[in-house]
């Protein structure tokens, strides 16, 4: 789990890259005088849609490392398994949407609102440990009576 969210670091902030020439482009600097104004405003659309595709990329790490995740919830013992398997889907909806993005562009935006309803177990598995926590499992009372002796 770590693993992957150490990868898409990395990736997230070089990506940033991107916006920020869209950004310098836009401004025109004093070395971009050399480019006229539409120019300077495709290549800044161009750092714009790299920004979005470098952000399709780290979608799929956003993803990995929520199966892990989903695994582990859905194990304890002190969360409900629904959120395990709201986490798991979401994961799957992130690999999912990344996959197409990258190879059929042009559905992003369709699969993108299909996967909305799975994106938002994050969401619930903040809200379920921020409202009503993790709670230990009961011990039954034979374990109890052993522990005690």
């Amino acid at each position: 789990m770590v693993t992957f969210v150490v990868v898409s670091i990395p990736i997230a902030f070089l990506n940033e890259l991107n916006s920020i020439a869209a950004l310098v482009l836009v401004r025109g600097a004093d070395l971009l005088s050399l480019f006229e104004k539409p120019q300077r405003d495709a290549l800044a659309m161009l750092f714009l849609n790299l920004h979005f595709q470098g952000l399709v990329v780290d979608e799929i790490f956003f993803g990995l490392w929520l199966l892990p995740l989903a695994l582990l919830v859905y194990g304890s013992r002190s969360l409900p398994r629904f959120l395990g398997i709201w986490l798991a889907l979401d994961g799957l909806a992130w690999v999912i949407l990344s996959l197409t993005g990258i190879l059929l562009p042009q559905y992003y935006d369709k699969v993108f609102t299909y996967a909305q309803p799975a994106s938002f177990g994050e969401v619930a598995f903040m809200l379920w440990l921020v409202i009503r926590g993790a709670r230990s499992p009961a011990l039954d009372a034979t374990a109890l009576s052993s522990a005690v002796s």
